[in-house]
């Protein structure tokens, strides 16, 4: 459909993926990042609780506070939450917003390895395939 846009006199362009995989990965990957935004703010909420779930090894050498990590997870975690919500609907910026975060959320939980080991290595696992479905190829399509 070429044309105005609701009747605005504005002629817009969509993004369209070049296969239905690349499309459906997209959503998926919209999914993930809210699901995994709310599950890092649960996480950094027990972290700055110092809740007695997280056992730190010892002689790490990225030991941080357990505290200053919850933070740091409370925070990525809204804002991971906020860009896959923005994603679902539609944002343009949402896609290189989605791609830097979820780096940095894979930078966050490398580093968290020592208090949740097999949670830090699933979500690092995620976080690729966020940046994954993010960068799938696309073509432009007239709206």
């Amino acid at each position: 459909m070429a044309g105005n846009v609701s009747g605005t006199g504005h002629h817009g362009t969509s993004w369209e993926a070049r296969s239905p995989w690349a499309a459906s990965w997209t959503v998926a990957a919209a999914f993930l990042m809210v699901f995994g935004g709310i599950m890092a703010i649960f996480e950094g909420i027990a972290a700055i609780a110092r809740d007695d779930v997280f056992v730190a090894t010892p002689n790490f050498t990225y030991a941080f506070s357990l505290t200053g990590w919850g933070w740091v997870h409370l925070i990525l975690g809204a804002l991971v939450a906020a860009a896959g919500m923005a994603l679902f609907r539609g944002a343009a910026w949402a896609r290189a917003v989605g791609v830097v975060l979820a780096g940095l959320s894979m930078i966050a939980h490398f580093v968290w390895l020592p208090y949740q080991p097999v949670w830090s290595i699933v979500l690092i696992v995620i976080d690729g395939f966020v940046i994954w479905a993010l960068c799938a190829p696309r073509r432009e399509s007239p709206a």
